[in-house]
């Protein structure tokens, strides 16, 4: 009987092994299972947050399994945040795997939850446990699509300007947004002063701005709509910075005179800038209106002639002119000179030089050529029949064969250089080389009478044996010699206030063609204005050394920051006469009120940053006067080419003229 137990235990086995292998016996079906959900290329989670979904794609769901699309239709809804059923159209593809839900275009910024219920089936009967996906469509953008002033499309990204002074602006959205929304968010301002306006509301996407007064001319204002508009229309938004500049007013400053009794006006005003500010120690011209004790070798060179001019104009008598020419003289004759060269500044208290930079307190070579040109031309106005003038021409002489131009060969190369410092000897280390202003220098150099300099020093250092030598053209025109595009304008001005460019010519230029397209291409640049800047046109134009609103530049168009020098353009009038004198008209008739003042025109003005120069220097005023007079008279021009030394210097270089 001990054995009954375990028999019993074997025959139940067998029983049970016996009923699995009857037929019908029934298998438990996989479970049907969601692979993944998207709608257009995101992803929707089960449990994550699901926003920014887009309104208009269709709704994919893949599953493990094939579905049963009958029970899929009855048990996947689309409800809205109203729990309003959205129409579904099922597609099905990889053996009713992927199921594809189209629907009407959803609601921007909703709410919806998409439901897979538990009593979805698979096509063998597979049970799903039910899933539910909450995700909020996509909010777009308000979209500024399109601004218009006064009828004209405009780019926002690009510099407007010539905007009129009561301008009509209109904003399209891409959507509906109030004017009172846009008004709490936006403002127009003018260098950051509030400006009135009014905005209008055109129909839902549209508005348009007005302003309350007519706005300043020749002025930058900007518009601006802030991005934390976004907060009011529950729509992003980028903002908007909208900048634009206000046309010139184009009523006559001043009252109208003659073309003649102007270019007078511009001399005479220019004249007070030394004559009545020129130091009283000295006599020399100050470096700037703001210099104080510091005087300039080359301005002051300038204002020599000047001072020629003032005579010949009847702005000073000759008593007066001469008595000024003779404190200028006695005083460099004093003041600290370097092998005989003066310094590029000195004090005009008591003549000691004042360092122009580091190394930069010596001798400076061309400052001194213009100075050297400057009292030679007037020594060539003196009357040696008249006593006083007499001795002042000997005075001149005197300084002028103390001059040591060869000692700046720097040990008899072929080259002049531009300093030296008994404390820093040639640290400087600056050959003059062509082409720029310093033509004067080597002509005034070979005109020197006790230490000239051979013509090789010319040809090898200035020329640089033909390598200043240009020959392509800018704007259609032929440019000699020189930089790309020609370089600041007062290459054409510094050496040729006293050597007359008309019939000048060597074996590498033609110096009159050189100087007239030197200019009109610096013109024509202004006009093409490539940089997109407020004010050029071929009356407004003119780029050279100035100060400008972040300090100074020789602005050229390889070097074009926006700023107009009038010495530029009024200066060039020998080889530029009408285009010149358009010129001086619109800075004097349009743009006085800003340009002109106590000495006359301010040295620069840059409309784009706002900005006009409340200064004067001395090498920018000096050639305004003389070569106002060049055009008018060549009274300096004759003068000075009718030294002998001149002619002599001229020849021995090779110059035709």
């Amino acid at each position: 009987m001990r054995y009954f137990p375990f028999l019993l235990l074997l025959v139940f086995v067998l029983f049970q092994a016996c009923k699995d292998d009857e037929p019908g016996a029934e298998e438990q079906p996989e479970r049907l299972q969601v692979s993944y959900v998207y709608i257009g290329e995101q992803s929707l989670s089960v449990t994550g947050e699901n926003t920014g979904i887009s309104t208009n794609e269709p709704i994919e769901i893949r599953f493990n399994n094939p579905v049963n699309l009958n029970s899929a239709e009855d048990n996947i809804t689309l409800l809205n945040s109203s729990d309003q059923e959205i129409n579904l159209t099922f597609s099905s593809f990889d053996q009713n795997k992927l199921l594809k839900l189209s629907h009407p275009p959803l609601a921007e910024s909703s709410s919806y939850t998409l439901t897979i219920s538990g009593s979805l089936e698979g096509e063998s009967n597979e049970t799903f446990e039910g899933q539910v996906y909450n995700f909020t469509t996509f909010t777009p953008p308000l979209v500024l699509e399109t601004i218009e002033i006064d009828d004209t499309e405009i780019n926002p990204a690009q510099r407007i300007k010539d905007i009129d002074r009561n301008p009509r602006i209109d904003f399209y959205f891409n959507s509906s947004i109030t004017a009172q929304d846009l008004s709490d968010y936006s403002s127009l301002s003018n260098s950051g002063a509030s400006v009135g306006y009014s905005l209008t509301q055109v129909n839902e996407n549209t508005i348009s701005l007005s302003v309350n007064q007519l706005l300043e001319d020749y002025e930058r204002f900007q518009f601006t709509i802030s991005s934390d508009i976004e907060n009011r229309i529950n729509k992003p938004f980028e903002g908007l910075n909208l900048e634009f500049y206000t046309q010139l007013d184009s009523t006559p400053k001043f009252p109208q005179i003659s073309d003649e009794e102007l270019l007078t006006k511009i001399q005479q005003q220019t004249f007070k800038y030394f004559w009545d500010f020129g130091h009283p120690v000295s006599g020399l011209a100050r470096e700037r209106d703001s210099s104080g004790e510091t005087v300039t070798i080359g301005g002051s060179g300038f204002g020599v002639m000047a001072i020629i001019v003032g005579i010949e104009r009847g702005f000073i008598s000759r008593e007066e002119g001469v008595t000024r020419l003779n404190k200028i003289v006695d005083f460099l004759g004093t003041a600290d000179r370097f092998h005989g060269v003066w310094p590029h500044w000195l004090n005009g208290a008591n003549g000691d030089v004042t360092p122009f930079s580091t190394y930069d307190d010596g001798g400076d070579l061309v400052e001194t050529s213009f100075m050297a040109a400057g009292i030679m031309a007037a020594r060539q106005y003196l009357k040696e029949a008249t006593p006083g003038e007499s001795t002042l021409i000997e005075k001149i002489n005197a300084l002028l064969d103390g001059i040591e131009w060869d000692w700046y060969t720097r040990g008899g190369q072929n080259v002049l250089y531009w300093h030296w410092s008994p404390n820093h000897g040639w640290e400087m280390d600056m050959q003059i080389k062509g082409y720029n202003e310093a033509l004067i220098t080597y002509i005034m150099a070979a005109s020197s009478t006790t230490h000239s300099i051979p013509a090789d020093v010319y040809h090898e250092g200035w020329a640089r044996n033909g390598a200043m030598v240009n020959g392509n053209e800018y704007y259609d025109i032929n440019l000699p010699l020189g930089h790309q595009y020609g370089g600041p304008l007062f290459f054409t001005h510094y050496s040729f206030m006293g050597i007359d460019p008309r019939n000048l010519s060597d074996q590498y230029a033609n110096y009159w063609e050189q100087n007239r397209n030197h200019t009109l291409i610096n013109r024509a640049h202004c006009i093409e204005n490539p940089n997109n800047y407020v004010s050029y046109s071929d009356e407004c134009w003119g780029l050279t050394a100035s100060d400008n609103h972040e300090g100074y530049s020789a602005h050229s168009p390889t070097n074009d920051l926006g700023v107009i020098t009038p010495t530029a353009a009024i200066s060039s009038i020998p080889y530029t006469p009408e285009e010149s004198m358009d010129a001086i008209r619109f800075f004097y008739y349009q743009l006085g009120d800003r340009l002109w003042g106590e000495y006359g025109f301010y040295d620069a003005l840059n409309i784009t940053e706002g900005w006009t120069a409340d200064s004067y220097l001395a090498i920018d005023q000096g050639p305004i006067i003389v070569m106002i007079e060049n055009h008018r008279t060549g009274l300096i021009w004759d003068l000075l080419m009718s030294s002998p030394e001149v002619q002599a210097g001229l020849s021995k270089l090779g110059f035709n003229y």
